[in-house]
């Protein structure tokens, strides 16, 4: 679906418009809950993500049957401050990993029979050094929102987005700090591996960009500091919740990205869930601020969206437990 903005201030005005959980299917919901053949509350977190699930699908007994996993590369151009371990034309190589299918990703997308698409933006163009420069013109951060938006598919009941760029991990602590406050060492971590000089240079880079790119609006923030790649996330996400598709939010990344719509509009990710807490320092902060207790905890530190889409396993298994067990009444069990 052709996305319907074409500056920032009209994906701010989409954002404010979204709609909303249905009620009464989260009612609906609750009250199969309250019937099925188990103790009340036995299947714990499972039993809050299957009513969620359902209010925004708007039907009390859904299924899962078409999750879609979205791929979105970028370069940066704050490589040349020497922020990352691995050099950018890893970014390239991956893309074309992802494309052959050898990818951690692919194996997961394929093993909870996920759709998963990749789209690589412009990778011969990096972004601006936001050190020297805003990362991006509003034409290409509003190109890069939606192309996000456009590769979903509205026929899809469940979306993840991964991301792959080499350098992002340095524009997402940016991203966060400009967001959702505090310094820079709050919000940098080793992303691939660098080592304690590697660490403190990318600090140093990420307290730089903040001080050049001050600013209060989260958007002009991800246009700033933010990459192709997360905005395209972005894009994404809005476009979920306004074809009322639920979100498993990635790692530290995605979850940056993500903050930018929770900051531009009041409940812009009511539709999404947190689908691991990855290994990346800040990664609990960001969860914290966001108010999403994360499905998963496994030390995952990879990216392209692994954890999300690993986490489909665990968000089928709430929805086949809600929509398929036995009432009691339809079971001939005693309620007790």
């Amino acid at each position: 679906m052709q996305a319907p903005f074409t500056t920032l201030s009209e994906f701010r005005e989409t954002l404010a418009k979204a709609p909303v959980t249905d009620d009464t299917a989260v009612q609906a919901a609750q009250e199969r809950n309250g019937q099925l053949t188990k103790p009340p509350g036995a299947l714990g977190q499972l039993e809050d993500i299957a009513i969620w699930y359902a209010g925004w699908r708007g039907n009390p007994q859904p299924q899962i049957n078409a999750p879609q996993v979205v791929i979105f590369a970028g370069n940066h151009g704050v490589c040349a401050q020497g922020v990352s371990a691995f050099p950018p034309e890893v970014t390239v190589q991956m893309v074309a990993n992802f494309e052959n299918g050898g990818a951690a990703i692919n194996q997961l997308s394929k093993a909870f029979g996920a759709k998963m698409d990749v789209h690589a933006l412009s990778l011969e163009t990096p972004t601006a050094d936001f050190t020297q420069a805003p990362a991006m013109t509003e034409a290409e951060v509003v190109t890069a929102l939606r192309i996000g938006w456009e590769a979903v598919d509205p026929a899809s009941d469940l979306l993840v987005t991964g991301e792959m760029g080499i350098g992002n991990t340095t524009s997402a602590s940016a991203v966060a700090a400009a967001v959702l406050g505090g310094d820079a060492a709050d919000w940098t971590g080793r992303g691939t591996g660098v080592d304690d000089a590697g660490l403190a240079r990318k600090t140093e880079v990420v307290a730089k960009g903040l001080v050049l790119h001050a600013t209060d609006d989260p958007l002009e923030a991800l246009r700033c500091l933010g990459g192709r790649e997360l905005a395209a996330m972005a894009g994404a996400i809005a476009a979920a919740r306004h074809h009322r598709i639920p979100v498993i939010l990635d790692g530290f990344i995605c979850c940056a990205a993500a903050a930018t719509l929770a900051k531009a509009a009041d409940g812009a990710l009511d539709h999404a869930i947190a689908g691991h807490q990855s290994a990346e320092g800040a990664h609990a902060r960001l969860l914290a601020a966001l108010d999403k207790k994360p499905l998963l905890q496994l030390g995952l530190r990879l990216g392209e969206g692994s954890g999300a889409a690993l986490a489909i396993g665990v968000l089928k298994g709430a929805i086949a437990c809600h929509s398929g067990m036995a009432t009691f009444a339809e079971a001939g069990v005693s309620e007790g």
